[in-house]
């Protein structure tokens, strides 16, 4: 449970339910401490630790997860998250007669590596293992799913809300911010992001290196950590960008860097529906994805999509037109509510969606 997209959505939700109806309890699959434990823990929850997954240690993560279930027979709803191999737990759950079992998707692609065919093997096992669907979108659905389900609304959509008034522009925060790290008059170009493969950041670099060429008064923000983050940093300080590049690693206030951000880009692989995104726009910032990031995302006119086969410079050039238009950033916490993307009102309605579940169980 650190700061990546779907732990942030899941503490964003587990902050706002009603606790005394419905508590989350989290099983993770790293021995890692995550920057939310704590959290967690002080809001009731509780946190399991499997041994890891492994794709040649497949059936020792379901025994331990069957013993899990047979531990605390009291769980009627199970949810997974993660990456396709969530699925095997639905697997166990199933085996342990766990009525609610959701398969919640969060992305329209996997990752290309050594993992990937047991992934696939997953996503085909789903309707075998799962009860219920839930998706951050329609094209995460269609992904993990496919058009039947799709097509016929047999899922629900779970939307990535945000608490607003973390988000919402505010000048003297904006002020404080870049007076801190001796950001002046100068165009900021922000990313939050785990530094993955999927999140493109040594594009992103490149991207920034022709935007500096043609405005040199520019700082690139890199908000995260992850296992890219050494070498991300090692192309910036080859490129000679190390006195251009903010680098803050993981923080638990991100939310302060969209005030001071100009720009938010996001050339990502693929996404299911970023919460970034949401963030982003509910500070009012104008937005550039790469052409992969469903269109989902785009709640105003200030989001632009850019495919991935363009040109830095192209990129750069379209960062620089659309800056040059310079609009004056405003409080959006009613268009962002009437998007259903507030956190207050759609935690009641996941807290409701969990209750119906739970209570129609036992029929």
């Amino acid at each position: 449970m650190s700061r990546g997209g779907i732990e942030t959505m899941l503490m964003n939700y587990y902050r706002n339910i009603d606790r005394s109806k419905v508590q989350f309890d989290f099983l993770c699959n790293s021995p890692l401490k995550g920057a939310y434990d704590d959290e967690i823990l002080g809001l009731g929850g509780r946190i399991f630790r499997s041994p890891g997954f492994n794709p040649l240690k497949r059936f020792a993560y379901i025994k331990f997860m069957r013993e899990l279930f047979a531990s605390y027979p009291e769980y009627r709803v199970v949810e997974a998250h993660n990456d396709g191999v969530g699925a095997f737990t639905l697997q166990a759950a199933k085996d342990a007669c766990v009525p609610v079992r959701i398969y919640h998707a969060h992305s329209t692609s996997f990752p290309k590596d050594y993992k990937l065919p047991i992934k696939l093997y997953c996503k085909y096992k789903i309707k075998d293992w799962a009860t219920h669907y839930f998706s951050c979108g329609e094209k995460a659905a269609r992904y993990f799913f496919g058009n039947d389900v799709t097509d016929n609304q047999m899922y629900r959509q779970i939307n990535n809300a945000v608490d607003l008034s973390k988000f919402i522009y505010n000048e003297e925060i904006r002020k404080k911010v870049k007076s801190e790290h001796g950001i002046k008059n100068e165009v900021v170009l922000g990313h939050i992001g785990r530094f993955a493969t999927v999140k493109n950041h040594v594009r992103l670099v490149d991207i920034f290196q022709k935007y500096n060429d043609i405005n040199p008064e520019s700082y690139l923000v890199l908000v995260g950590e992850g296992e890219l983050f050494d070498p991300v940093k090692n192309k910036v300080e080859k490129l000679g960008l190390a006195d251009r590049v903010i680098f803050t690693g993981s923080i638990s206030n991100p939310e302060i860097w969209y005030q001071a951000f100009d720009v938010f880009i996001m050339p990502s692989l693929y996404e299911g529906l970023p919460v970034t995104g949401i963030e982003a726009q509910t500070a009012d910032l104008p937005c550039i994805y790469s052409s992969t990031v469903p269109r989902e995302i785009a709640l105003s006119d200030r989001n632009w999509f850019i495919d991935l086969e363009k040109s830095n410079e192209y990129w750069a050039e379209k960062i620089e037109e659309i800056l040059r238009a310079g609009d004056v950033r405003t409080d959006k916490t009613e268009f962002i509510t009437n998007h259903n993307f507030n956190i207050q009102s759609e935690a009641v309605k996941l807290q409701n969606l969990y209750e119906e579940l739970y209570l129609n169980s036992f029929t």
